[in-house]
């Protein structure tokens, strides 16, 4: 669904590139494809090999780096950053990459994720003198940099990574070089590419389909690359554990033409739709999806069931993404606002209105009954994922149980909450096994705490309510 509205906030997004000679448009670029993953702050840093220099604010990639700014913008390396804000989390300082400049230099770090121990390393860092400047758990990863006890950067980082527990994809960009990590469980999207004789790091795969850049490999967990003008190196600052890929990637938070982990998001997503039909196949006249995530999977299921798939829904593409509003009452607003049911499609039909997800279920509701008034005999609601039971502590804005509906309720209450004639959710089982990764492990690789409750991480008390994700 439109997760901007209905509660699952998407995770950060980051961009690096090293070596090209117009590395701040090569940057914009890669941001704005991945405006996707956040739409609340951007910001990028550069540098031509002597000092760095940055540039960020509040809002949209093209709000914050306007035709004024662009073209005071040069360097042939810089990393960039998008976000989200969380409650209490918001404000310019916490916009990202984060720049720190010291005597011997400067350095700057761009993080995707949260660190569920980044309460208990703040303190520690705190009684020994650490003064921070941000709510922002990627803050403690400098602090720990700066406070290693190695001469050589590169030690230092691998140093300060192997403290951290959760799930981050960092940059770390100085004058002469670019680090770029994975923390070992693999739970954060990252690829590496190649422009020209320049390398480039992204967070998706589309970002280098719009920048030119070919595609070289994933970057595997617990792996380090020290990306320099001598090219590039790999190292290992962890131990590879069991790769646990944040399912909602394939589910809704990356772009249907991106790979995530070898895997193209698009296939993965009608495997769901075809999956959700051999689970459910419903009597209906028309099957359509809630935009935009959601209409791949609505096209896999009107293929598996041979029930047509029609348009029964519009967005609004001149409407912001309403999740970066704090409050519930503007994500509710944006509903009308984003959506519009076409009456000429389902009017006198059984629906079948496909979603990714449900998350507290107003949305669904509003949707369901926007349905129905514009004149659909029945709505018939079915779910590419499993009930989302459990709060998420790797970088979605679901911290607490009590904002998840499906840990309240039982799914014949959802239904009947949300108007529905009936609800279906897909099996934990049909979704691994339509995603298809190719993992031999019982999770096939794949990250399932929001829906099975097993984290593969320790997760410490304090991560309930800890600093601002990313």
């Amino acid at each position: 669904m439109l997760a901007e509205i209905k509660g699952l906030n998407e995770e950060c997004g980051v961009f690096g590139v090293w070596g090209h000679p117009d590395a701040a448009q090569i940057t914009y670029y890669g941001l704005h494809s991945l405006q996707h993953r956040g739409q609340e702050g951007a910001g990028m840093v550069l540098t031509s090999g002597e000092e760095l220099r940055g540039v960020k604010g509040e809002g949209l990639v093209t709000e914050v780096f306007t035709s004024d700014k662009m073209k005071d913008l040069s360097g042939k390396s810089a990393i960039g950053h998008v976000r989200y804000a969380t409650a209490g989390g918001g404000g310019y300082e916490n916009v990202q990459p984060l720049l720190f400049n010291f005597q011997t230099g400067s350095m700057a770090l761009a993080h995707n994720g949260n660190i569920v121990n980044a309460t208990q390393l703040k303190a520690q860092l705190e009684a020994q003198g650490s003064i921070f400047q941000t709510t922002s758990d990627t803050e403690v990863l400098a602090h720990l940099i700066r406070r290693g006890g190695f001469s050589d950067l590169k030690e230092r980082v691998k140093n300060a990574l192997s403290m951290l527990k959760g799930a981050y994809a960092f940059l770390i960009m100085t004058e002469s070089e670019m680090l770029v990590a994975l923390d070992p469980n693999g739970l954060r999207p990252l690829s590496l590419g190649q422009l020209g004789d320049g390398y480039v790091v992204a967070s998706e795969t589309c970002a280098l389909d719009i920048v030119g850049a070919k595609f070289i490999r994933d970057v595997e967990p617990g792996e380090l690359l020290i990306i320099s003008d001598e090219g590039v190196k790999s190292e290992r600052f962890a131990h590879s554990n069991t790769r646990s890929m944040c399912t909602m990637e394939y589910v809704y938070f990356s772009r249907p033409d991106s790979n995530v982990d070898g895997i193209n998001v698009h296939t993965a997503r009608k495997n769901l739709g075809k999956r959700l039909a051999m689970e459910k196949l419903i009597d209906a006249d028309v099957v359509t999806g809630v935009p935009d995530s959601s209409i791949s999977v609505a096209i896999g299921y009107a293929e598996a069931s041979g029930i047509p798939y029609e348009m029964g829904l519009i967005k609004n593409r001149y409407v912001g993404r309403t999740f970066i509003q704090p409050s519930q009452s503007l994500r509710e607003q944006g509903v009308k606002m984003k959506l519009s049911p076409v009456r000429g499609v389902v009017e006198g039909k059984r629906v079948v209105m496909v979603d990714d997800s449900i998350v507290r279920g107003t949305t669904s509701k509003r949707i369901v009954k926007m349905l129905k008034e514009a004149g659909a005999k029945e709505v018939h609601v079915v779910i590419s994922s499993p009930p989302i039971k459990n709060p998420c502590f790797y970088g979605i804005d679901t911290s607490t149980s009590e904002e998840l509906i499906a840990s309240k309720l039982s799914v014949e209450e959802i239904r009947e909450l949300i108007g529905a004639d009936s609800l279906t959710f897909l099996s934990v089982e049909g979704m691994v096994d339509a995603i298809g990764r190719p993992f031999d492990d019982e999770t096939r690789g794949q990250c399932l705490a929001c829906f099975t409750g097993k984290y593969p991480t320790e997760i410490y008390e304090s991560a309930l309510q800890p600093f601002q994700k990313c």
